[in-house]
């Protein structure tokens, strides 16, 4: 096994070159080859491997496979959610917003970090101790299995495909950036790795590379941060008078209204982002890593710190890249536009105050923070198919854990094909406001079902199941509606859903719909499923719950 691995590292290492010299012939546009971003590359792609192969060592079972066996720390936990979180989207999209817009692109760091108090005070306990391997075990703990879980299952695997592209896009555009390859094959590239992550390394694995990923990630934008301000001697009244003066929007970039231009679309965001991150569930599926409620909720507070300050620094690259990439020609193609686009401008930005060393550092880095997202959406995907679909509707409980096992195993190659098609798809959308879909997802199905599961007592499966199902489709009906899909992809003129966000319409539809069908449900089993509510509680506050979900 260790000599199979070193030789795919080896053959790793050989294939950027042999790749980038294949684009030539092709119409790629080929970067100068920078050796050391490819050696660094390929030293994290042959530790990660590693990692993976001493995972596969360790899971064993279907709890060790999708939870990492409930053995890992708060801390480490929440240094893998901070990981999980700040995304390709999060360090290449925002610092491209802010670099084309300025003060617009806080909006979504901003409704990214405000989603923490609520899994902190409202969510975070009660999931631990209700759940076993995804959020459907809550939602569905004194519902209906059948149903409940089918529309879980629906909902992550819809938020789980939009967040999918955000991740593939920006992988792809960073290593044609950096080799020179033609997107499709640094896209497939991506999808491969992933699958290899998830497949043999589990849970345990993703989460090791979120950790290394998010320490590595935090100590880059760090140093970048520091040199920008280093530039405007420590002074941000200089930074951003500066920006002005070097932005072609000049004092437009210090004001709201330039990236979001109506005030639907702006209360659509802000609610997609806040209430989404609470129904993510590659983010909910972390918190059964560890071993009880007191430790989940020090990850949320480890998390919150850690994504903060992180958001904090992408604020700073994004107004530094304007200072130091949009006004440097060598960053820029024949045209005048910046090589690679907006969403590398933090690329740039490395460069420009770290020379090809540190951009060489900084580009593994954003490769490793795509990769690690990627295998924890991809493991969030095939748990939500094996474990809520497979096993627990279809098989009605009785399947057993190899079997589980090997439709999730089965299912994390169809979902990194996927990955790669969508990723080719939407090559030219911008990755954060891919992302900001996927949120609107999760806050009008996801958000809504787990949250009254937890709190409401007359909720029932009816309710639930309409009233979630009207927020997915709405959600999903008004996105494909809009400017973005409607006009941009699909080639219309006009968008019949005016507005670019769903979320202020869909949440709305969601949670009125699971109200209004739950309280007119006057069944036997709707009564049945309301009285189940004060034991849930009890169990949730003592914390004897935790195996309640599987033996309900």
């Amino acid at each position: 096994m260790i000599a199979r691995l070193l030789t795919a590292i080896g053959l790793m290492a050989a294939a950027p070159a042999l790749w980038a010299a294949g684009a030539l012939e092709g119409d790629v546009q080929r970067q100068p080859l920078n050796v050391a971003a490819i050696v660094m590359f390929v030293v994290f792609v042959g530790a990660t491997l590693c990692i993976t192969y001493w995972a596969s060592k360790r899971s064993k079972s279907a709890a060790d496979f999708y939870t990492a066996g409930g053995g890992i720390t708060g801390f480490q936990n929440g240094l893998a959610i901070a990981g999980d979180y700040m995304s390709a989207a999060s360090f290449l999209g925002i610092s491209a917003l802010v670099f084309a817009s300025g003060y617009d692109g806080l909006i979504y760091s901003i409704g990214f970090l405000v989603g923490w108090p609520i899994i902190l005070f409202l969510i975070a306990e009660r999931l631990r101790n209700l759940g076993k391997y995804t959020f459907a075990d809550v939602a569905s703990f004194r519902l209906k299995q059948k149903e409940i879980r089918t529309l879980s299952a629906c909902g992550s695997l819809v938020v789980v495909a939009f967040y999918l592209i955000a991740q593939m896009v920006g992988a792809g555009k960073l290593i044609e950036l950096l080799f020179g390859l033609d997107y499709h094959v640094a896209v497939i590239l991506v999808g491969i790795l992933m699958v290899c992550y998830v497949l043999f390394g589990g849970m345990l694995a993703t989460t090791w590379v979120q950790i290394i990923k998010a320490v590595l990630l935090l100590s880059g934008a760090s140093f970048m941060a520091l040199m920008v301000m280093k530039h405007v001697g420590f002074d941000f009244g200089a930074l951003f008078s500066e920006a002005v003066k070097a932005h072609p929007k000049g004092e437009a970039i210090m004001s709201p209204g330039g990236l979001v231009k109506d005030p639907i679309s702006a209360i659509s965001l802000g609610l997609a982002l806040m209430f989404g991150t609470a129904g993510l569930p590659h983010i909910l599926m972390r918190f059964f890593t560890v071993s009880d409620a007191k430790e989940a909720r020090k990850s949320v507070f480890y998390a919150t710190g850690f994504i903060g300050y992180f958001y904090i620094l992408t604020f700073i690259i994004g107004f530094g890249a304007i200072l130091l990439v949009g006004t440097n020609p060598d960053f820029k193609d024949a045209t005048g536009a910046l090589i690679g686009g907006n969403n590398m401008a933090a690329v740039h930005l490395a460069d420009a105050v770290g020379g090809s060393l540190f951009l060489g550092f900084i580009s593994a880095v954003a490769f490793a923070t795509i990769l690690a997202v990627v295998a924890g959406l991809t493991l969030s995907g095939a748990s939500a198919v094996s474990h809520d679909l497979y096993a627990s509707v279809i098989k009605k409980g009785k399947a057993n854990e190899k079997d589980e096992l090997r439709v999730s195993k089965i299912t994390t190659v169809i979902l990194g094909v996927l990955a790669i098609g969508l990723g080719i798809a939407f090559e030219k959308q911008n990755i954060a406001f891919m992302v900001g879909l996927a949120f609107s997802i999760a806050a009008s199905c996801n958000f809504p079902v787990l949250i009254l599961s937890m709190y409401w007592k007359k909720l029932t499966t009816r309710g639930a199941m309409i009233g979630g199902w009207m927020g997915l489709i709405t959600a999903v009906g008004l996105m494909i509606l809009g400017p973005t899909i409607w006009v941009q992809i699909l080639g219309n003129a006009t968008p019949i859903y005016p507005y670019e966000y769903p979320a202020l319409f869909s949440i709305l539809v969601a949670f009125v719909g699971i109200w209004f069908f739950s309280i007119t449900d006057k069944s036997t089993a709707a009564d049945e499923e309301r009285a189940r509510f004060y034991p849930q509680f009890v169990r949730s506050q003592t914390g004897l719950g935790a195996s309640g979900a599987s033996a309900h």
